[in-house]
């Protein structure tokens, strides 16, 4: 049975502007990849553009609304390759990227990869505030893991399957990010990073993250950190 080399999850809540467009960018980029769509009880649209665009070999999954977590969980449940990540249904991260960062994680058989846009850092932010946030949240992280991540909050994690099914991961929302990498570094997994692009999206255009998201992912940093497992 064939084996694809990366599983892409696709968690999407009421992005019927956007999530057409991605599929489409996706089935161009990463024909070799497994395609996991979770509709995460939308009422608009979405659930229907999904049936749409989906090619045969995709995987569309619906479930009730429990958050981004809930949606990604559902979808890696699913995934038969080797990697598995997460592609945001908004045009914020660049799929035509991903070729390359799976390319750089198969060729040093590195168990994560994640995205940084600080690398090469273009200073692109929907508003100052998400800038310096994600800044302080890295930095934060850094600090209670020793590790040297550039870019903590950014949504492309790739993540060997194998190790993916071994995290006791349970946040249901935007702290499912945080958790993953949180569980990640505290096992001491080695995190590699790649230099992505970013197209931030501003409020007025579906981005839903704010500061109480940025609290809760400290506490999750916390939680982990000094837990028991």
């Amino acid at each position: 049975m064939y084996k694809p080399c990366l599983s892409i999850v696709v968690p999407a809540y009421n992005e019927e502007r956007t999530v057409g467009q991605i599929m489409d960018r996706l089935h161009a980029a990463c024909p070799f990849a497994q395609m996991i769509f979770v509709d995460d009880g939308s009422t608009d649209r979405t659930l229907q553009i999904l049936w749409e665009k989906a090619m045969p070999q995709d995987s569309v999954i619906t479930k009730e609304n429990g958050g981004k977590g809930s949606a990604v969980r559902a979808g890696c449940a699913s995934a038969t390759g080797t990697y598995t990540m997460v592609q945001d249904a908004d045009l914020e991260y660049s799929p035509e990227e991903i070729p390359a960062m799976i390319a750089m994680a198969e060729r040093g058989n590195l168990p994560v990869v994640f995205g940084s846009r600080r690398i090469h850092d273009e200073h692109k932010y929907a508003h100052i505030k998400f800038y310096l946030g994600g800044r302080l949240l890295t930095g934060i992280f850094n600090l209670l893991y020793r590790t040297r991540l550039t870019d903590q909050p950014h949504c492309y994690k790739m993540v060997k399957t194998e190790i993916l099914r071994t995290l006791p991961l349970r946040e249901n929302d935007f702290r499912f990010d945080a958790e993953l990498a949180a569980m990640l570094a505290r096992r001491k997994i080695p995190i590699a990073e790649f230099p992505t692009s970013y197209n931030p999206r501003t409020v007025e255009e579906g981005k839903k993250i704010g500061w109480g998201d940025w609290l809760r992912a400290v506490w999750v940093f916390v939680r982990v950190r000094w837990s028991c497992r």
